[in-house]
């Protein structure tokens, strides 16, 4: 099934605005709150199967997608559709973070972020070859977990002090025990096999205030994903990504000792709850020095990740920087208590 949103003045396409958070018709001005779009001016058409071809209502050419794109555009008439079926049933999003940078605003936020970058090529840094900006909503699970941690561990405190003539060295022993119950809410795990994990974590932290129950309005305008993976199948993984953080509350608990040594550590991971949700993000492609670069904005607070190119004379400038100003350093030292560095 594609839906398009029909502006009721006019007829044309309506897409979703992020500034004001409503469907927006770009022809006459018309906004439209989405909690009271009316169901009239949605219309529809049905495939018999998920196929990965769709008719466009607006010029009947044929919508093509991969089986995983659940929001799309028309590239014959560019009309912003959903294909409901694929985010209905089984498949429908419990919430939605609405972009709240605009393709403008995110174009600005990369250059922006581009200038900034010290040790980039200045061809870069300029930023005038950016190939593509897309707005996508990615899918990811918002994990609820419980953690309990059983922890044995052997400590040392080490004390010095002196008497007379003599060093003494005074080493205490205890035993460490500790028991941790800790509740974590809404972790992100991103669902889909396109997108790269180490760059979708990067992206955190999103404003989970924002959240909202999954409407179909919210991709209008807009690409989307609908799961790979269910929340069973990446359990493993929210649990690692937990238990990194269930390790450092530990080590935060055992202070005050010289050193210590894990003898038993237990560490059980449970999902209270999870959430299927759709997230924004831009995703830029820089075309500089014959290669394609690939970076993602949260499409929320603007944040940039990815990997930018390097500029050699930048970074051999940066080392010879830091290594005059250390021997400066050391010689002033050097030169204070007497010596030389020679």
């Amino acid at each position: 099934m594609v839906i398009h949103y029909k502006c009721p003045n006019c007829g044309d396409d309506m897409a979703f605005d992020t500034e004001s958070g409503m469907l927006s018709c770009a022809s006459c001005g018309r906004t439209d709150n989405i909690e009271d779009f009316s169901d009239e001016f949605i219309t529809t058409t049905f495939s018999d199967e998920e196929a990965k071809e769709y008719n466009c209502n607006n010029c009947g050419a044929a919508v093509i997608t991969d089986a995983d794109t659940s929001a799309t555009s028309c590239s014959f008439c560019g009309a912003a559709v959903v294909l409901a079926d694929r985010v209905s049933g089984s498949l429908a999003p419990d919430k939605v973070i609405p972009f709240q940078i605009s393709k403008e605003q995110a174009m600005d936020a990369f250059k922006k972020w581009c200038k900034n970058g010290r040790l980039t090529p200045k061809g870069f840094m300029t930023a005038d070859r950016i190939k593509n900006i897309t707005g996508i909503y990615v899918p990811f699970w918002l994990y609820d977990l419980h953690s309990e941690a059983d922890v044995k561990a052997k400590a040392t405190k080490v004390r010095t002090y002196s008497r007379g003539d003599y060093i003494y060295t005074e080493t205490s022993y205890y035993d460490v025990e500790r028991k941790i119950d800790l509740t974590f809410q809404k972790v992100p795990v991103d669902a889909s096999e396109k997108m790269n994990d180490e760059m979708m974590d990067k992206l955190e932290p999103y404003d989970y205030g924002s959240l909202k129950d999954f409407k179909t309005p919210y991709l209008a305008g807009y690409l989307a994903e609908k799961y790979n993976y269910t929340n069973k199948d990446l359990f493993p993984r929210v649990k690692s990504k937990v238990n990194q953080y269930v390790d450092q509350y530990i080590r935060s608990t055992i202070n005050g000792y010289t050193s210590y040594h894990y003898e038993n550590k237990h560490v059980n991971t449970e999902e209270r709850k999870a959430y299927y949700c759709l997230l924004p993000v831009w995703m830029v492609y820089y075309d500089f020095d014959k290669q394609e670069h690939t970076f993602a904005m949260n499409g929320v607070n603007g944040k940039v990740v990815g990997k930018p190119p390097l500029s050699m004379q930048k970074v051999m400038a940066w080392f010879s920087g830091i290594a005059a100003t250390t021997f400066v350093v050391l010689k002033a030292i050097t030169i204070l208590v007497g010596g030389d560095l020679w």
